[in-house]
């Protein structure tokens, strides 16, 4: 008699609804987004990947680049195909087959690990104070209103009134960018202490 449970047997055979639902279920690092999300690094990997065969390799890279109108150095080039997910960064070349490239899940695998990264204090701070330019915390209100309305992920009017109507708008027209930042940094302490109770 087998000291492990039967379902972990290697020899039982896995039913059809088995086999059925370890293929809907997600794994690894494909669990840490939403389908949107997903979608999302699918068509950004998509536009990478030039030749359309399923891997970023150096071709891929070069004419990224070039419709970006970027010239990649070499030792750009070098990193960019030899930095490999979870172990590290940079791999020695020598390791790796440059021209095998960087499949979907190595990217989402690789964006994960820049998103968990990410210190959104900081890097609110830094992209408000751009706007500012005499470095008061505060940017006018109607240059907000433009940027929130046409660029990036665009906002609807309802959505930008109710984003600048409140106590961090003043009667000058100023957005005070500073304590916003000051507050969502509270508000995701406490939701962090609150899940861990």
């Amino acid at each position: 008699m087998s000291r492990y449970p039967s379902h972990l047997s290697p020899n039982i055979t896995p039913t059809k609804s088995q086999k059925s639902r370890a293929r809907r279920e997600p794994s690894g690092v494909f669990s840490l987004f939403q389908p949107q999300q997903i979608q999302q690094f699918k068509e950004a990997f998509s536009l990478i990947d030039q030749d359309r065969d399923g891997l970023v390799g150096e071709r891929d890279l070069k004419d990224t680049f070039a419709s970006l109108g970027i010239v990649p150095s070499p030792e750009m080039m070098e990193e960019l195909l030899t930095s490999r997910p979870g172990e590290g960064g940079v791999q020695p070349s020598s390791e790796i087959t440059r021209d095998r490239g960087i499949n979907f899940a190595m990217f989402l695998t690789m964006m994960s690990e820049h998103l968990f990264e990410f210190d959104a204090e900081a890097e609110l701070l830094e992209a408000f104070s751009s706007f500012d330019e005499s470095d008061s915390g505060t940017v006018k209100c109607d240059e907000m209103r433009k940027w929130l309305s046409e660029t990036g992920d665009r906002m609807n009017q309802a959505e930008i009134d109710r984003f600048l109507k409140g106590s961090f708008a003043d009667r000058q027209g100023n957005f005070n960018y500073k304590e916003w930042v000051k507050v969502l940094r509270v508000n995701e302490d406490d939701n962090g202490a609150a899940a861990q109770a």
